[in-house]
C-alpha cells in the first residue's frame, strides 16, 4: 500500500512539473515572432526646467541588423532613471523594455535648470518590429515618480523612418571578436578629437582601453561574452574643447569639459552624432576615448563612456566610467562639506546596485555579509568587513552608504572593483548573454 500511495505522489508531481514547464515555454517570448533582425534608432528631445519635463520624438531610423538581446526582452536590466516599453499595439502584450539614465535628467539639479529650460538629444535602440507597435518613454524623479511620459505608435512600413549604415560606413575594426552579435556584448571605441592622420595613435589608445576594461573582475573572467570594435570616427581639430582655458574645438562629437561648470565633467551634448557615426556597425555600448591630457571624464548608464585618453589616470578612469555606462553603477565616493544632497533623497532607495540608504537593504547586498557585521559598519573594521556598509557614498557624507571602504568606483588608486560591484556586473552580463 505505501508502495501504491508514493507512485502516486509522484505521478503527481510529474504532472505538476510538466504543467510548469509547459506554463513557462507559453510565456516564453521568440524574438522572431514580434521583431526583425533590424534596429529601430529613435531619437528623442528631453526638455525643460526644474519644475517641469518634457518628451518629444525628434526621429526614427532604422539600421541593418540588432545587436541586443534575444531573451529576457520584456525584463528591465536595472531600474535607471528612465524606462522604455514597447508593446505589440493589437494584442497589448509587452514585448521589450529597456532603461537608461540622461544628462538631462542630471542637469535638472544644477542651478541653472531653475532658471532656464533646455533641451537634450537622446538616443535608444531598440528591436525592429514587424507589426505596428506602441512606445512608451518615462522619466523619473529621484524618488523613482514619473516626472514626463511620451507614448507613440511605430508602423513599420512608415515611410519616413530613415534608412542608415547602408551607406557612408565609418571605418572600423575589431579588437577582440568572440562570435556572432546576437550572442555577445557588442562595444564600439569611437575616436573624439583625432584627426585623420592621428588613427594609428587612436587604435593604440582604443588598445589600451581593452586591456584596461579586462584587466578588471568581472569583464576579465568573462571576456569570452564581448566583442569590441575600434571606430574611427574622424574630427577636423585635434583635441577637444576645453572652455575654462576658452579652448573650442571642432571634433566629430563636440565634447567639451566643464559640464554643468565642473572643469573635469567632460560629455557631449550631440548624441546623435556619435550613433550616426555608429550606423551600420553591430554595437549595444559605447566608449568614446578623447584625444586629450585633460582630467576627466563621464560616463551615463546606457548612454556612453566619454574619457580622456592621454591623461595618466586612463586606464583606472576609462574602467570606473564604463562602471556607470554599462553597469550603472553609482560614484561610491563623496564630499565631508555635503551633508545632505538631493540627489540621493534619503528616504528613497536608489536603483543603483552598489549604494543604499538602508530604506530596502535586503535589495542590495545585505545576503553578502557575513554573520555579525555592524550596520553601519566602522572604516576602522574595514580590513575583517571587506563588504559592510560604510557610510557615505553617491557624493553625500552622510545618509548613502556604499559597500566596501575601497572601490574602483569610489578611487582611481584602488585596483579593482569591490565584490559588490563585481557581482552587481557579473549578473548584468549574464542578463544579455544567457
Amino acid at each position: 500500500m505505501p508502495q501504491l500511495q508514493n507512485q502516486t505522489i509522484m505521478k503527481k508531481r510529474l504532472v505538476f512539473v510538466l504543467c510548469m514547464i509547459m506554463t513557462i515555454t507559453s510565456h516564453a517570448q521568440n524574438y522572431s515572432d514580434y521583431f526583425a533582425d533590424k534596429t529601430l534608432r529613435v531619437d528623442y528631445i528631453f526638455t525643460g526646467d526644474a519644475s517641469q519635463q518634457n518628451i518629444c520624438l525628434d526621429e526614427l531610423s532604422i539600421l541593418p541588423s540588432w545587436a541586443g538581446r534575444h531573451h529576457h526582452l520584456a525584463e528591465l536590466p536595472l531600474q535607471g532613471n528612465g524606462q522604455i516599453i514597447m508593446k505589440d499595439l493589437e494584442s497589448g502584450k509587452t514585448i521589450y523594455k529597456t532603461s537608461f539614465s540622461s544628462l538631462f535628467q542630471e542637469w535638472l539639479d544644477t542651478d541653472e535648470a531653475k532658471t532656464v529650460s533646455k533641451g537634450f538629444e537622446n538616443t535608444f535602440l531598440l528591436p525592429y518590429p514587424l507589426r505596428h507597435a506602441e512606445i512608451e518613454i518615462t522619466l523619473l524623479n529621484p524618488r523613482k515618480e514619473i516626472c514626463a511620459r511620451l507614448k507613440h505608435t511605430v508602423k513599420p512600413d512608415d515611410i519616413l523612418i530613415h534608412k542608415k549604415g547602408v551607406t557612408h560606413i565609418t571605418p572600423h575594426k575589431y579588437l577582440l571578436r568572440n562570435g556572432a552579435s546576437d550572442k555577445y556584448i557588442d562595444v564600439a571605441i569611437l575616436a573624439e578629437g583625432y584627426t585623420p592622420e592621428e588613427m594609428d595613435t587612436f587604435h593604440q589608445d582604443a588598445e589600451i582601453a581593452c586591456e584596461s576594461l579586462f584587466s578588471h573582475e568581472p569583464f576579465k573572467s568573462m571576456k569570452d561574452r564581448f566583442n569590441i570594435i575600434a571606430v574611427a570616427s574622424p574630427s577636423e581639430d585635434s583635441g577637444v574643447s576645453v572652455p575654462r582655458l576658452d579652448e573650442w574645438k571642432h571634433t566629430a562629437f563636440n565634447s567639451h569639459f566643464s559640464t554643468f561648470y565642473s572643469d573635469r565633467y567632460l560629455t557631449t551634448p550631440r548624441v546623435k552624432s556619435i550613433h550616426d557615426a555608429l550606423a551600420g556597425i553591430p554595437y549595444e555600448h559605447i566608449i568614446i576615448l578623447a584625444n586629450t591630457k585633460e582630467y576627466g571624464g563621464g560616463g551615463i548608464y546606457n548612454a556612453y563612456t566619454l574619457t580622456t585618453a592621454h591623461h595618466p589616470t586612463f586606464r583606472p578612469v576609462v574602467v570606473h566610467e564604463f562602471g556607470h555606462s554599462f553597469g550603472g553603477l553609482a560614484d561610491e565616493y563623496f564630499y565631508e562639506n555635503d551633508i545632505l544632497t538631493d540627489i540621493y533623497p534619503l528616504d528613497t532607495e536608489p536603483w543603483e546596485q552598489n549604494i543604499t540608504t538602508c530604506v530596502d537593504f535586503a535589495s542590495k547586498w545585505k545576503d553578502m555579509l557575513v554573520k555579525g557585521t555592524p550596520v553601519p559598519t566602522p572604516v576602522s573594521q574595514q580590513a575583517k568587513y571587506p563588504v559592510g556598509v560604510y557610510e557615505g557614498g553617491g557624493y553625500s557624507f552622510k545618509g548613502v552608504y556604499r559597500p566596501a571602504d575601497y572601490c574602483r568606483m569610489r578611487t582611481n588608486n584602488y585596483p579593482t572593483f569591490c565584490p559588490v560591484c563585481q557581482r552587481a556586473l557579473q549578473r548584468l552580463i549574464d542578463f544579455y548573454t544567457k
